[in-house]
């Protein structure tokens, strides 16, 4: 009796039907009686997999009904069977838009053909072919557009490779220069940043293994060059203690976060890096930090695994070393260095001092992407 009298005080507990004084002291009965406790985990546990059991056979019980209408219709004949396609996901995820762009395209032949048995049934006249002939000729116009535009994604993407990592990456320059992580390139075949949900096809410049930062070149006619970046790039040293925040991509929608800079040199003492007490994401990796000040002193590198907000930074004057290499040797990665290379020039102000951190970021995050990088 005592049990069943339990499991109905369990129920009520869970369902909420306790008043606010009951559950206090149902509440200290669980912390004291560790049995209570147990009991209390099992049956919500057990209420759990009654509302999957539930959900499942509900659908299952669906599925079922849409699949006699469909055969009492004669939509679909009994015996055929769905092959999966192991990389059903994966081409999903590539070809989205373009499946997108094509669907429009259908829509547009559908309402083209409804328009045509509407236009030509009885009482049709001359202005009616007139408007109709004129509807096409957009139509095709339209259609020669949205070919254009699924050649142009679809190239994004070379066809033979898969996606197998990322980061983030920020402008240093206009023109569509950016700095990341050397690792976060590691053996790419391909590279497609993003920003704002546009694309665009990029290249490697210079990648400097020591340093783990490279250059990337966005090498897309979609690219339209910025006017000014919001930030600068600091050369000097900033102070322990500093408040600094970060933005980047640890998932595919951007990412902001505060901290400040809790060391002054990185791992077992790296003078080229700094440690900062904040939180970090392997998709992180390459993205800027900023001071309050909107002022970038540092780019991500890694974090310590065994500590959680521990995360290492790459000192901004290394971005001013790396750009000076570049210009200094004779080749990039791509091949010879030419004039809008060695023409690189790093923001050193900000006009984000002084200006409230949800317009600064309002104003950065145009500058920051996504990069994702494809292998064979």
């Amino acid at each position: 009796m005592e049990d069943v009298m339990l499991l109905e005080a369990i129920e009520q507990y869970l369902g909420g039907q306790m008043s606010p004084a009951e559950r206090e002291e149902f509440e200290l009965l669980r912390k004291n009686t560790p049995e209570v406790d147990q009991m209390v985990v099992e049956h919500k546990l057990f209420l759990h997999q009654m509302d999957q059991y539930e959900s499942h056979r509900s659908l299952k019980l669906a599925l079922h009904d849409a699949h006699t209408r469909l055969l009492n219709k004669g939509d679909i004949n009994e015996g055929l069977e769905i092959r999966p396609q192991g990389k059903l996901v994966q081409f999903w995820n590539k070809y989205r838009r373009v499946t997108g762009i094509a669907a429009s395209i259908a829509c547009i032949t559908a309402l083209l053909i409804s328009w045509l048995v509407n236009a030509f049934s009885p009482g049709v006249n001359n202005s009616r072919l007139q408007e109709l002939s004129r509807a096409v000729e957009q139509i095709k116009q339209n259609q020669q557009v949205q070919g254009s535009k699924l050649s142009e994604v679809a190239s994004k993407i070379p066809g033979d490779v898969v996606l197998k990592g990322g980061g983030s990456a920020f402008l240093i320059d206009t023109k569509g220069f950016l700095v990341t992580n050397a690792h976060v390139l590691k053996d790419a075949e391909a590279i497609v940043v993003i920003n704002q949900k546009k694309e665009y096809s990029a290249k490697v410049i210079y990648a400097d293994q020591d340093k783990d930062l490279a250059i990337l070149k966005i090498d897309d006619k979609d690219f339209k060059s910025y006017g000014k970046l919001p930030y600068g790039i600091k050369k000097g040293s900033s102070d322990l203690g500093e408040e600094l925040f970060t933005m980047g991509y640890p998932r595919n929608d951007i990412v902001y976060n505060m901290g400040y800079l809790s060391a002054r040199t990185g791992f077992e003492g790296d003078t080229a890096t700094f440690q900062l007490s904040l939180s970090a994401n392997p998709g992180n990796s390459g993205g800027p930090v900023f001071n309050k000040n909107g002022e970038i002193i540092g780019v991500i590198s890694t974090r310590e695994k065994q500590s959680e907000g521990v995360v290492f930074a790459i000192k901004s004057k290394s971005i001013y070393k790396l750009i000076d290499e570049l210009k200094k040797s004779d080749t990039t990665a791509t091949g010879r260095i030419d004039t809008v290379v060695r023409k690189i020039r790093i923001p050193a102000s900000s006009s984000l001092k002084g200006v409230d951190r949800q317009q600064q970021l309002a104003e950065i995050e145009d500058c920051v992407f996504l990069v994702n990088v494809y292998k064979k």
